[in-house]
């Protein structure tokens, strides 16, 4: 795979200078850096995946979200004949 970055002019300055210090080319330095990253980056885990153990664990009414206007009229219709 072939990708293209754009990077500061400092930082070329700095890649180009190690490669020629080393007897290495921009392309290895930047393959064994990207690896090197993604080596010691941690994990950033989706929202999916860090509940999915808790997802589906109530099983109250199927229809729960659909009856919920309909079930708080009828709360506060009990409410207001006790008053």
């Amino acid at each position: 795979m072939t990708a293209t970055v754009k990077l500061p002019e400092g930082l070329e300055a700095a890649l180009r200078l190690r490669c020629e210090q080393e007897g290495r080319s921009i392309s290895e330095v930047m393959r064994d850096a990207l690896s090197a990253y993604l080596a010691n980056e941690p994990i950033r885990l989706s929202a999916w995946s860090l509940g999915q153990d808790l997802f589906g664990r109530h099983r109250g009414e199927a229809t729960l979200a659909e009856n919920r206007k309909r079930e708080l009229a009828e709360l506060y219709a009990q409410r207001h004949r006790q008053r």
